[in-house]
């Protein structure tokens, strides 16, 4: 029987719970549905420099007293921002609940953005922005995003630029939280040592002063394709090329899900095993997929010597056609179940299962039972598999994105460019 109860609030807030008997802990999620896609041109960067400035003290609480009250019941305190959601969360023992509560409906509803504070935390993040500029890794999959989604707000990375964070000001965070934090858009979830009746009660109250206006729409999301080379003094080059992908809601969503864990999804996934394990073209590669609300993203990600990276495309190229084509039983029976052992995996922790509730909820208004999603992975066929993967491979144009030494760079991008019919 279902342990998860939910309740939409008058206001249009929705609290979600699954009590965890077995736990002594409680977790909890206040999550909205609004990230970096949600920006205004002037705003590059603000989704994640308010989910910041928000732990920067409120009209009863400094930022040190807020740690000190979360770590005096021994609890932790953090948030997270992507492109549709952010969201910030605590951990405490089940009878500290209140505490937790409390504190998260302070910062969200009443951060006074202090002048001197801004100016740090703005600081922050140009370091963090710097950090991430070091990191190839995170180079390529910035320029791999930007190529797919050009000129538009889901093609930005989430952390800005420095001149756009250094731009930002209290007037500019409370126009956007103003707008962007609504009850509408909010989702509370809660797991472990829980009373859903309780939590209820105490958000109604602790949230009450959330606007009550709808969302706004999204930009749609327009997926284009193009290939991007930077040229960096590396010792390898990395990579991240691949196809326009499917939306939460897609019909095909499970069936893509299986394709993208067989061929890259584990040691025995097509990818390694033909790339490093036959090959040793490169020593860790996968493939991903990440959905949006419209939209979605199909990728493969590798580092190799640059000497090896035109054969690694190559051959990556002729694996992926031919999973396409000859996915086996065998291959979809281990691709399934991994996937449902992640999925009961979220279940085992309560952290996992809010935040696996507050995204069902933001995007389908609703949580699935387990029942449910083991069904709809269990009814994919190896020919469903076949299919999505071919719809990844050959509807959409590709992307492409390649950083490292210079040399090479010009011959990978040559090979790119005949995978992109023009």
């Amino acid at each position: 029987m279902s342990t998860t109860r939910l309740t939409t609030l008058p206001s249009g807030l929705t609290v979600v719970t699954d009590a965890m008997p077995h736990l002594k802990t409680a977790s909890i999620q206040v999550s909205f549905g609004v990230g970096g896609r949600d920006e205004r041109p002037d705003e590059h960067g603000i989704s994640h420099l308010l989910e910041h400035m928000a732990f920067k003290g409120t009209t009863r609480r400094t930022p040190r007293g807020l740690a000190e009250e979360i770590e005096a019941v021994g609890g932790d305190l953090n948030a997270a921002t992507a492109s549709e959601s952010t969201s910030y969360y605590a951990k405490v023992l089940g009878e500290d609940l209140p505490v937790a509560i409390d504190i998260l409906a302070d910062i969200l509803t009443d951060p006074q953005f202090h002048p001197e504070e801004l100016v740090k935390e703005k600081n922050v993040i140009v370091q963090e922005i710097g950090a991430a500029e070091d990191d190839p890794d995170d180079v390529v999959i910035d320029h791999f995003i930007a190529e797919a989604y050009p000129a538009q707000p889901l093609g930005r990375t989430i952390l800005g630029t420095p001149a756009a964070v250094r731009s930002a000001t209290p007037d500019k965070l409370r126009a956007y939280m103003g707008r962007s934090y609504s009850a509408p858009r909010a989702v509370v979830s809660a797991a472990g040592a829980v009373d859903h009746d309780r939590i209820v009660e105490a958000i109604g109250r602790a949230f009450e002063v959330l606007p009550k206006d709808a969302p706004p729409a999204n930009e749609p999301a327009r997926y284009r394709g193009g290939i991007s080379t930077v040229a960096r003094p590396l010792e390898q080059t990395n990579l991240v090329f691949g196809f326009e992908g499917m939306s939460y809601r897609d019909p095909d969503i499970y069936a893509v899900g299986v394709f993208n864990n067989l061929l890259g999804g584990g040691l025995s996934s097509r990818l390694f095993q033909e790339v490093r394990e036959e090959r040793g073209l490169c020593y860790e590669i996968h493939s991903f997929h990440w959905s949006y609300s419209d939209t979605g993203i199909f990728g493969i990600s590798a580092g190799t010597d640059p000497g090896d990276a035109v054969d690694l495309v190559t051959l990556t190229m002729d694996v992926l056609n031919a999973t396409v084509d000859g996915a086996t039983e065998a291959e979809v029976g281990r691709a399934k179940a991994q996937m449902k052992v992640g999925l009961l995996g979220a279940l085992e922790s309560s952290s996992s299962r809010t935040d696996q509730m507050a995204r069902q909820v933001l995007i389908f208004g609703r949580t699935f039972a387990l029942e449910e999603i083991v069904a709809k992975i269990d009814a994919v066929t190896v020919e469903d598999a076949r299919a999505a993967g071919a719809r990844l491979v050959r509807s959409s144009p590709m992307t492409f994105a390649a950083i490292g030494p210079k040399r090479g760079l010009d011959k990978v991008r040559k090979l790119a460019e005949q995978f992109r019919p023009t």
